[in-house]
């Protein structure tokens, strides 16, 4: 059994309040028997004026909340996946970064959010995300004692190729923090981290953003746990707090037994013609799957 624990917060505009926060939530946790402690996107700060933003968000080195997570995880002995932290990166753009630590504080994986939402609406109105954020470029398992943590971010959950490749690549438990918005949270949230869990037969931990934010945003809240089935163990509702729950990750291997699609999954050509007595057009189809996630 591994015994993890959420944190769901609304995340400010202040990190030093942010990284108080936290730092109680962990001990927390700690204090009922949690192995590991998981925490949403953005959990240092969360701001949608950049300029305000851009005075509080730093380089790995000298970011104050990751600073004061690793110490807390070093104090009370036990690991934590930080959601993730917006941070300055060596190419002049911000990264959007999860960190696994370890209970001796020590950074031990570190994963660049890869799916970036960019879009124009019919309205007219325009989200472009990679205008201040670069993409990551590779799939991540933190190697833990207990088997494999495969780690994403918020709209990387739309994109079930990267969670097929960190379940073949040996996750037996897969980080999904978020900062969902409130409507897209209602339509879409239980249904694509259920679908996560079952396609890939593995433990979904989805800690997420709460409430009304200081920057005039709302999120949907509802941190999750999954197992592989795709039962619901943990529904974290839309306060603010902690949870803690049980995995037994011998339903990992009991479930992907059941349904061994991940060993049945074929290649396919990326590309499909599809030709009719009425027009000829073309489909396009997902790229064939990688072999295994890359391991750091």
């Amino acid at each position: 059994m591994l015994r993890v624990g959420l944190v769901q917060t609304c995340t400010g505009i202040d990190p030093a309040a942010n990284a108080a926060t936290l730092v109680a939530a962990i001990g927390a946790l700690a204090d009922q028997g949690a192995e590991i402690i998981f925490t949403p996107e953005m959990s240092g700060l969360l701001d949608r004026n950049r300029a305000r933003a851009a005075a509080h968000i730093r380089c790995e080195t000298d970011d104050i909340v990751l600073a004061a997570v690793r110490a807390a995880a070093a104090r009370h002995r036990v690991c934590v996946q930080l959601g993730s932290l917006a941070l300055r990166a060596d190419a002049g753009k911000l990264v959007n970064r999860a960190f696994t630590i370890d209970g001796d504080g020590a950074i031990v994986a570190r994963y660049d959010k890869i799916h970036l939402f960019d879009v124009d609406l019919p309205d007219g109105e325009t989200y472009r995300e990679s205008a201040a954020y670069a993409p990551g470029d590779r799939a991540v398992i933190a190697p833990m004692s207990w088997g494999g943590l495969g780690l994403t971010i918020c709209y990387d959950v739309r994109f079930p190729l990267l969670y097929n490749s960190l379940a073949v690549g040996g996750a037996s438990v897969i980080a999904i923090p978020a900062a969902f918005t409130r409507p897209t949270g209602v339509a879409h949230w239980y249904v694509l981290l259920r679908a996560r869990a079952i396609e890939t037969g593995a433990f979904i931990v989805a800690a997420a953003q709460s409430g009304e934010h200081d920057d005039g945003r709302t999120t949907f809240g509802h941190s999750l746990v999954i197992d592989p089935w795709g039962t619901v163990l943990v529904d974290m509702g839309t306060t603010p707090g902690v949870a803690i729950a049980d995995l037994d990750l011998t339903q990992v291997q009991t479930t992907r037994t059941r349904l061994p699609s991940l060993i049945n999954s074929r290649a396919f050509s990326p590309a499909l013609t599809v030709l009719s007595a009425e027009s000829t057009h073309k489909v396009r189809a997902p790229v064939a799957q990688p072999d295994r996630a890359t391991v750091s």
